[in-house]
């Protein structure tokens, strides 16, 4: 595994912590809006190897952690109904709504699938013309183009008995949300390298600079972190707030044309609600009017009760960088991968189930940079 172990190598890793000290004056509060960053973070303890001065906190870089209650409710109320096969990716199954999860209806006879496409989803339509097939199209921009195809191959193919309830959200918009909070405490970002290989990163540079807050496209290895934050760092200290590329290898400025033609074909940019960040202007995607008989709510007119969250699960916190999991009284006590109160600890790229996995657990189970060199 060269090509992934010598993004994990400990005297590499080493030298990359010691130039970041090197250059680090004053302290500085870097947030990195992917949780699979956070995992390889946490995970590695990268957060370790860097001086007391710098602080990393975690975004809200899990697109199942961020869908609000209400749609998780909608979507539960859907999956629930005997005519439905209602498909997903394996994380949404125990991400708790207002009562219940996925895993819940479908132990209760609904009929739940987990899918690794949504062109699955059309191919279920396909077989069961008895049934209608919904998918829970939840995502960043990375996997939308995806999701879009899907709803072109429905429509090329004239299926009448598929259905998407649309969850996608899009990133600059949340990070702008973060930097105009009145008591933001972020000073430099790590941009999700996935996000910017479809997107590219030309709306990051207009955030940059109106909020003078250096953003660094940064990939999801322990060296690649390590590096992006020397770079923002290096920035902060110089008084600079650009776009730098750390992810060149696989980002680049302009990104996927092709894949931001499929999106732009299908979806329309809408308003999004937020778990923990609240309403956000233009931060969602949306079915295009001329595709709308592809969109669940419009077909089955679904109108969930008001949605609730334990008062004790603190997971809006911790999305917006607050709070980090440890400081929730719930953690690893009430709430658990098991029984989860927030979506964090469930979700594979939360930051409460990362904390619970690497930090809460025995340290035979932790993975180290020294144990993973070659």
């Amino acid at each position: 595994m060269k090509f992934v172990d010598e993004y994990r190598d400990k005297d590499a890793a080493g030298r990359m912590a010691a130039a970041i000290a090197q250059v680090t004056t004053r302290p500085w509060t870097i947030m990195e809006i992917c949780g699979g960053q956070t995992h390889a973070i946490v995970k590695y303890g990268v957060d370790q190897l860097l001086p007391d001065a710098i602080t990393l906190v975690h975004g809200p870089g899990c697109p199942v952690c961020v869908t609000p209650v209400e749609l998780i409710d909608k979507a539960l109320e859907i999956a629930a109904l005997p005519e439905v096969i209602f498909c997903s990716f394996g994380d949404m199954l125990r991400v708790p709504g207002s009562h219940r999860d996925l895993l819940t209806v479908k132990a209760n006879g609904g009929d739940v699938r987990v899918v690794y496409a949504p062109l699955d989803a059309v191919k279920l339509a396909q077989r069961h013309p008895e049934k209608q097939v919904v998918f829970f199209a939840v995502g960043f921009e990375t996997t939308a183009p995806a999701t879009a195809l899907a709803v072109l191959q429905a429509n090329r193919l004239n299926i009448t008995n598929f259905s998407m309830l649309v969850a996608h959200v899009c990133v600059p918009p949340a990070m702008e949300s973060i930097l105009a909070a009145p008591h933001n405490q972020v000073q430099g970002f790590l941009a999700a390298g996935h996000v910017c290989t479809v997107m590219g990163y030309t709306e990051y540079e207009t955030l940059a600079q109106r909020y003078q807050t250096p953003i660094i496209v940064t990939g999801f290895e322990p060296l690649d972190i390590l590096h992006g934050i020397y770079l923002c760092v290096k920035q902060l200290e110089e008084g600079r707030a650009t776009v730098e590329n750390q992810y060149a290898r696989a980002v680049r400025r302009e990104g996927s044309r092709e894949a931001q033609q499929l999106i732009t074909e299908v979806f329309e940019v809408v308003p999004r609600q937020w778990r923990g960040l609240g309403a956000i202007a233009d931060s969602g995607l949306g079915l295009r009017e001329r595709y709308a008989g592809f969109d669940a709510v419009r077909r089955f007119g679904t109108a969930a009760p008001a949605a609730t969250t334990p008062s004790e699960c603190i997971s809006g916190l911790v999305l917006q960088g607050v709070k980090k999991p440890q400081e929730c009284p719930a953690f690893g006590k009430h709430c658990t991968p098991e029984q989860p109160l927030g979506a964090p600890m469930v979700s594979t790229e939360g930051a409460c189930a990362a904390y619970y996995r690497y930090r809460h657990s025995p340290p035979h189970s932790r993975a180290t940079l020294q144990e993973t060199n070659p």
